[in-house]
């Protein structure tokens, strides 16, 4: 091996950099190998807007806040609401910062684990880098999630929300986006934004109301499962549906008012309450999409703003491990620490909601997942 290190965190996103902030913190000698914060900047919308506030941050220390931030850099919150992207990923290249965090560009392409313990990566050069644990925060960009009837459609007239990150290919296009939470809508706005003739927008639950929420219900949630190991699987059926129900109405039913004045009215239109049943092709390339109420419509594009499902098989760098690792629906099958099956790898991030919530797919999650897990590799069981 050319190279050795205590903690392997693979990936630099937010969980990722929370993780590795934390596991530093306390005296873990800690790689980080991935581009910084690359789903955020190759596959969002430069122009889009953050659903969350400056409360929402990445530090377990509770140090290097998102509001730290804009004290830091003389920013006002207030003149920043929403909060454009840009300024969360300036905000992200800060902490990078003063944490120290030196993330090292090269990709983790295999992991393999060691007879004695421990791991071995092979990074994008070649170059081999040798574990004792791994952090493994897998971003979304791996899980998008497409319907059955996607085969219908050419694969250059549609688009996952991942993908589609620029529209000026779209001026002029009938566009129909299928989804209904806030992807879907602030998709729509962008379509108009840069001239789409007509988007219609189809999804299954009634068209959902645009005000303004309050997350801070989540805190609960997250203090929560500081506080008592293993909390969100010790919870009844009855209890984690409450919850969920509580993520839909905020999440789903209830989308940001500041997308209103973007959504016009001679483009838009929305069919709520219905699902695509069939597509087909005309000989001038016109797709004709039949939704559930027996209505047609016609696009020259589709847009899945359909989300996204875990699949711990999609992605590369774990191919290694996965006949160590036990998986039950696409997740791993985590402790109440965030650590795989195979002793020393742990998964945090939107990997690992099924164990730990739905939260766990936010950045509010990052630095109480990066407490969970790196309070378990220093714990002597």
């Amino acid at each position: 091996m050319d190279d050795h290190t205590g903690l392997l965190v693979i990936g630099a996103g937010p969980y990722a950099y929370a993780a590795a902030a934390h596991a530093r913190a306390h005296g873990i000698p800690t790689r980080i190998q991935g581009e910084p914060m690359s789903f955020w900047r190759r596959r969002m919308p430069a122009e889009m807007f953050l659903r969350s506030g400056p409360d929402w941050h990445l530090d377990a220390a509770g140090e290097h806040t998102f509001a730290a931030y804009f004290e830091d850099r003389g920013l006002a919150p207030a003149e920043h609401d929403p909060i454009p992207i840009g300024v969360f990923l300036d905000h992200t290249d800060w902490f990078a910062e003063q944490k120290k965090l030196d993330v090292d560009w090269r990709l983790v392409t295999a992991l393999e684990p060691l007879d004695h313990g421990g791991f071995v990566a092979t990074l994008s050069d070649g170059s081999r880098l040798g574990a004792e644990k791994v952090l493994a925060a897998p971003g979304v960009g791996f899980f998008a999630d497409l319907p059955e009837w996607v085969t219908d459609v050419p694969s250059d007239r549609f688009s996952h929300t991942s993908d589609l990150v620029t529209f000026g290919d779209l001026a002029g296009a009938r566009v129909v986006v299928v989804g209904g939470r806030q992807s879907a809508y602030e998709w729509a706005a962008l379509l108009c934004d840069h001239g789409a003739a007509r988007v219609d927008l189809v999804h299954r639950h009634e068209v959902p109301a645009f005000e303004r929420v309050s997350w801070g219900f989540v805190d609960a949630y997250v203090d929560e499962t500081l506080r008592t190991r293993g909390w969100w699987r010790g919870l009844s059926d009855a209890e984690r549906a409450a919850i969920a129900t509580r993520f839909w109405e905020v999440g789903r039913l209830t989308l940001e008012p500041w997308l209103v004045p973007r959504l016009l009215p001679d483009v838009v239109r929305r069919h709520p309450g219905t699902a695509v049943t069939h597509v087909g092709n005309r000989p001038d390339g016109t797709l004709v999409l039949e939704l559930s109420n027996g209505s047609p419509l016609e696009a020259d594009h589709v847009v899945f703003a359909s989300g996204y499902r875990a699949d711990l098989g999609a992605v590369p760098y774990l191919a290694g491990v996965l006949d160590r690792v036990s998986v039950t629906d696409g997740f791993p099958d985590l402790n109440e620490g965030m650590e795989t099956t195979l002793p020393g790898l742990f998964v945090t991030g939107f990997a690992a909601t099924r164990d730990f919530g739905p939260f766990y797919g936010f950045t509010k999650g990052c630095p109480s997942a990066a407490r969970i897990a790196v309070g378990e590799m220093l714990s002597v069981r």
